[in-house]
């Protein structure tokens, strides 16, 4: 299956952008949870995948392609550049102890999206040297997806964007109760996991999650600090 010379999406919405883990999908069909949060409201979609062949990552990313496409939303590879490259995807999302911004970048080329995850105002000034499009802030709150994320304090994500023109995406432990709370704080979106897969119905999930993005989004923030 070839996706040479089609489009690559050039301004994505960033306001729901689901990040897939399939051990905590609740339904047997992951593919199909994942289309279903996509007409909910997903705007984004990163293929996350910690424990399984790279032909089966490979698979699995070629199937959502083909869904996302149909969407037209971007798919976003967690870590993996050649899996990336090799399916043609939207983009790349990389971590700190993952290759160098400014090596994937190069690698990737100016057409595709590079996300970063920081969790410091540092790092995210250094991503957005290095060219990366987005960066993803947090852990915003306890969750139980990283083991080894720190609950970020949302003081920092506010000073990242007053410093970055990029979005800035909050993620960690975000779901229905506390989503509009790092919106507040000038997250251009929200990152989401659980909140979403792990439903027991996922459209409306997604449904909801955009919503509460978009109502709380320009308005005042009522939380403390900014």
């Amino acid at each position: 299956m070839s996706f040479m010379n089609r489009q690559l999406i050039k301004k994505p919405d960033y306001s729901l952008y689901l990040v897939t883990d399939r051990e905590l999908c609740k339904s047997d069909d992951f593919i199909g949870a994942v289309e279903d949060s996509i007409r909910g409201g997903a705007r984004i979609v990163q293929l996350r995948e910690k424990s399984c062949s790279s032909r089966e990552f490979f698979d699995t990313a070629v199937r959502l392609r083909a869904i996302t496409r149909r969407h037209d939303i971007p798919l976003v590879i967690n870590d993996r550049l050649d899996i990336a490259l090799a399916c043609e995807a939207d983009g790349l999302h990389i971590g700190q102890s993952d290759l160098p911004a400014d090596v994937a970048r190069k690698l990737l080329g100016p057409e595709r999206i590079l996300g970063v995850s920081a969790s410091c105002l540092e790092d995210a000034l250094a991503a957005k040297q290095a060219g990366a499009d987005y960066i993803g802030f947090g852990a915003v709150f306890p969750t139980g997806t990283k083991s080894d994320a720190s609950t970020a304090d949302l003081e920092i994500l506010a000073a990242i964007k007053e410093r970055l023109s990029i979005p800035v995406l909050a993620i960690g432990g975000i779901n229905s109760a506390n989503a509009h709370i790092p919106v507040k704080y000038g997250a251009d979106g929200i990152c989401v996991v659980s909140a979403i897969l792990s439903s027991d119905d996922v459209y409306n999930a997604s449904r909801e999650l955009l919503e509460i993005v978009r109502m709380n989004k320009n308005t005042p923030n009522t939380e403390g600090g900014k």
